[in-house]
């Protein structure tokens, strides 16, 4: 979170002393924004715990009322109980991918690339300049043939109208 600090002079007219005001202004941050994503796990046992709960459930209470909608209802709270019961929900910190060139072995390489970069700087040894610069020519490369795939993929038309 960044703020932006304005403070123009006060001029007040009494003293030859002006007053500063400080105006704070809030400017969205360009990190990449957090996500939450849910998923349930859906697997054998948690398939044969809902059918075997839902054999056991008394099901004479859904039936209690004439109105199709108070039944409905009735039922689908039942079932619901017993779906999360057996299938619960679990959250999924993540973050957004604003670079979708950006692999795991990329990220893995740039993390490599920054430690090489910090032994460089301190032992002067000219391999670790070289696997440095090969590190970034492989990034750089990686990143034009994605842009390049996505232009060979696009279906805009690529001739000027009129030929």
């Amino acid at each position: 979170m960044y703020f932006y600090l304005e403070y123009p002079p006060l001029i007040n007219g009494i003293l030859d002393h002006d007053a500063q005001i400080i105006n704070l202004t809030h400017i969205p941050s360009t990190t990449p924004k957090r996500f939450l994503s849910f998923s349930r796990r859906i697997d054998s046992d948690s398939i044969f715990k809902f059918t075997d709960l839902l054999s056991y459930e008394n099901w004479e209470d859904v039936f209690v009322d004439n109105n199709v909608n108070i039944l409905f209802n009735n039922f689908l709270n039942t079932y619901l109980k017993i779906f999360n019961a057996c299938f619960p929900t679990r959250k999924k910190k993540g973050h957004k991918i604003s670079k979708p060139w950006l692999t795991t072995g990329i990220i893995i390489s740039c993390a490599n690339k920054r430690k090489m970069y910090e032994i460089y700087r301190i032992s002067n040894n000219p391999n670790y300049k070289a696997y440095y610069k090969n590190l970034s020519s492989v990034i750089t490369t990686v990143k034009k043939m994605y842009f390049d795939i996505l232009l060979l993929k696009s279906t805009i038309n690529q001739e000027p109208p009129g030929t």
